[in-house]
C-alpha cells in the first residue's frame, strides 16, 4: 500500500463501532480510511504524509446532527441574533441597535429570545413598540413556535380582537380580546406571510455561515428538519442545491421536505417531484418532516391528558395534532410506499402516539421497509410506547440538551403536566433499555448544535458547564445514559438515520475520514466536565475544513 495522505496517532480513537470501540492510530489516503490500529498505520507514514499528534486527545467520527436547521440559524446570526441574550432588557437594547444599525430595513427580523424572560413566555408588542417605532418587526423565539411582533406588524398584517385563532395556533390576547404582541404557532403566518423574500445569495450566505459554525463544533452531516417554505426564512433548498454544485457544501446533508399541513394527500406527487429535483453532490432531499404538535410551553403540545392550569386542576386544552390522525395514517403509509423517510416531530405523548400508529398503519400495508422512520425531540413518552420503538423499527431522535432543569422546564412545563406526566419526560434510559435505535440532534437554531453539550446533559441529566441557567438537581437522573452510548447515538445512530452508515458515522475502513479532533478524551475526566470537552479539528473526507485558533 502506497504512503498514507493523513495520519492520526498518539491518543485514543473512539470508533464507534460495537465491535471494537477504541484504537490508537488511523490512517487516510484518498480521503478514505485505509487503517487502523497501531503498527500498520506506522508503516504508511511516508516523507509526504500529513501526521496529526494527538497527543492525548481523542479522534471520533465526524458528529452527525440528526435535527437541525442550519441554513435558518445562518440566518439568525446574520439579522437581529438574540440567542446570546437571556433577560428582557437585554432583548429590548439588542432589537434596539440593531434597528439602528439596520435603519433602511423595511422589516425588523431576527429571534432567538428566551419565553422564561417574560410572564408566561408572551412578550408584548407595546414592550417592542419602544424600541421600533412604526417599522414593523417580526422576531420568533428560540423555539420557532412562537414570535413576539409589534403593533406595526400587527396593523400591517389586520390582526385585531376580531380575527379567529388560526385551527393550528393562538393569537395572545388581552382580557377584552385584543392581541398583545405574541403568535403561537399557526398564527405567525398571519405575519409571515408578508416578510419580503430573502435574496437568493443571502440564503447561501446563510447556509455557509451556519455549515461553518457546525464544522467548528465537529458536525460533519446532519438532517435538514425543515427542507420547504415554513416560518420567515423561506426554503433553504436552492441555497443547498446552489452551494452543492460549486463545492462549497461541505457537509452531507439530508434534507427533510416539509409536509404542508394546510394541505393533505394531493401533495405527495409535488415531493416525489421536489425529491427529484433536490439532489446534487452531498445533499439529497430523500425524508419527509411531519410536524406532528407544537410545544408544551405554549400548550400546544399534544396530550393524551389535558394540561393542568398550574394549580393542579385539569383544563380543557390536551393541545393540537396538527396533522388528523386519520390523515395521517393515510399519508404515512403512502410516503412510506414512495420510498419517503418520514421525520416526525413530536413532543406530547399523544402526539408520539399517533406518529407511531401511523408507522404501524405503514407497515401493515406496505410491510417492512429500510426506509428508517424516526421521532423526534420525543419529550413525553407514554410508557406503554417505549417497546414500540423497537417494534416498528422508529428510532428515537433525541434533543438531550434540553433533559434539564432550567427556568423555562420549571416555570413554563413542570407545573402543567403534573408529577406523573413530568416524570415521562426525555425517557432516553427507558428507550435504549427498549432496544430502540437511538440517534441525537441539537435543533440549532432552537438551541447550541454543541454534540458535547447534548451528550453531557444526556450523561448527567444536568445542563453543561456554560449552559447553566441556576443550581438544579439532575433531570430524572434513571433515564440518563453512559458517555459511549452518547457519543454513538451523535455518530454511528445518526448515520443509520441519514443512511450515512455504510459511508462514515464509525471509525472503518474503508469509511469516508469525516473525523474530528476534540481537546482531550471525555472518558478519562470526571463526567462534569464532559460538556468542557471543546473540537480542536474537523475532517471532510481528509480535508480539514474547521481548525481552532
Amino acid at each position: 500500500m502506497p504512503h498514507a495522505d493523513l495520519v492520526f496517532t498518539g491518543g485514543p480513537v473512539f470508533t464507534a463501532n460495537t465491535v471494537r470501540s477504541r484504537t490508537s492510530a488511523v490512517a487516510v489516503s484518498g480521503g478514505r480510511i485505509v487503517a487502523v490500529g497501531g503498527d500498520e498505520v506506522r508503516d504508511l507514514v511516508g516523507p509526504s504524509t500529513e501526521v496529526v499528534d494527538l497527543t492525548g486527545r481523542m479522534l471520533l467520527p465526524g458528529f452527525q446532527d440528526a435535527h437541525v436547521h442550519p441554513v435558518w440559524g445562518g440566518l439568525d446570526m446574520l439579522r437581529c441574533d438574540l440567542s446570546a441574550y437571556e433577560s428582557a432588557a437585554d432583548y429590548l437594547d439588542a432589537v434596539g441597535r440593531y434597528a439602528l444599525e439596520h435603519a433602511d430595513d423595511e422589516w425588523i427580523l431576527g429571534g432567538g429570545w428566551g419565553m422564561s424572560a417574560f410572564p408566561g413566555g408572551t412578550p408584548t408588542a407595546s414592550l417592542l413598540d419602544t424600541v421600533t417605532g412604526d417599522r414593523p418587526a417580526f422576531l420568533p423565539n428560540r423555539d420557532g413556535h412562537g414570535a413576539w411582533v409589534n403593533s406595526a406588524a400587527l396593523r400591517r398584517a389586520g390582526i385585531d380582537r376580531d380575527t379567529p385563532d388560526p385551527a393550528d395556533g393562538r393569537i395572545e390576547r388581552y382580557a377584552d380580546g385584543s392581541p398583545s404582541g405574541t403568535l403561537h404557532e399557526g398564527a405567525m403566518a398571519l405575519v409571515n406571510r408578508l416578510l419580503p423574500a430573502e435574496p437568493a445569495e443571502r440564503m447561501v450566505e446563510a447556509l455557509l455561515t451556519g455549515q461553518r459554525y457546525l464544522h467548528s463544533f465537529g458536525v460533519t452531516a446532519w438532517q435538514d428538519a425543515i427542507v420547504g417554505s415554513y416560518g420567515d426564512a423561506g426554503d433553504p433548498g436552492p441555497a443547498y442545491l446552489a452551494a452543492a454544485a460549486d463545492g462549497r457544501l461541505t457537509g452531507r446533508v439530508v434534507g427533510a421536505l416539509w409536509w404542508d399541513r394546510t394541505a393533505g394527500l394531493e401533495q405527495i406527487p409535488f415531493l416525489v417531484e421536489r425529491r427529484e429535483q433536490y439532489r446534487a453532490g452531498r445533499f439529497a432531499a430523500t425524508s419527509i418532516k411531519i410536524m406532528q404538535d407544537g410545544v408544551a410551553e405554549n400548550f400546544t403540545g399534544s396530550m393524551l391528558e389535558p394540561y393542568f392550569d398550574g394549580h393542579g386542576h385539569p383544563t380543557d386544552n390536551s393541545g393540537i395534532s396538527f396533522v388528523p390522525p386519520a390523515v395521517l395514517n393515510e399519508a404515512v403509509p403512502l410516503l412510506d410506499a414512495a420510498g419517503f423517510q418520514v421525520h416526525f416531530h413530536a413532543i406530547g405523548d399523544r402526539a408520539v402516539r399517533e406518529c407511531l400508529d401511523a408507522v404501524e398503519h405503514a407497515i401493515a400495508r406496505n410491510g417492512r421497509s429500510d426506509h428508517r422512520h424516526h421521532i423526534a425531540h420525543i419529550q413525553v413518552v407514554h410508557p406503554e410506547d417505549l417497546s414500540r420503538f423497537r417494534e416498528l423499527d422508529v428510532a428515537a431522535n433525541m434533543q438531550s440538551l434540553w433533559a434539564t432543569y432550567e427556568p423555562q422546564m420549571v416555570e413554563l412545563t413542570l407545573p402543567f403536566f403534573g408529577p406523573e406526566r413530568s416524570a415521562w419526560q426525555y425517557p432516553f434510559g427507558d428507550l435504549l433499555r427498549a432496544g430502540a435505535v437511538l440517534a441525537a440532534g441539537s435543533d440549532w437554531s432552537v438551541s447550541t448544535p454543541d454534540p458535547m453539550a447534548a451528550i453531557h446533559t444526556a450523561v448527567n441529566r444536568k445542563a453543561a458547564p456554560g449552559y447553566e441557567e441556576g443550581e438544579y438537581d439532575p433531570f430524572y437522573p434513571e433515564q440518563a445514559i453512559d458517555l459511549a452510548t452518547s457519543l454513538t447515538a451523535y455518530t454511528a445512530g445518526s448515520a443509520w438515520v441519514n443512511h450515512l452508515d455504510d459511508l462514515t458515522g464509525t471509525v472503518e475502513v474503508g469509511k469516508y475520514a469525516d473525523l474530528v479532533v476534540l481537546d482531550r478524551d471525555p472518558f478519562a475526566g470526571p463526567a462534569d466536565q464532559i460538556g468542557a470537552t471543546r473540537v480542536l479539528q474537523t475532517f471532510v473526507e481528509g480535508e480539514r475544513v474547521y481548525a481552532a485558533s
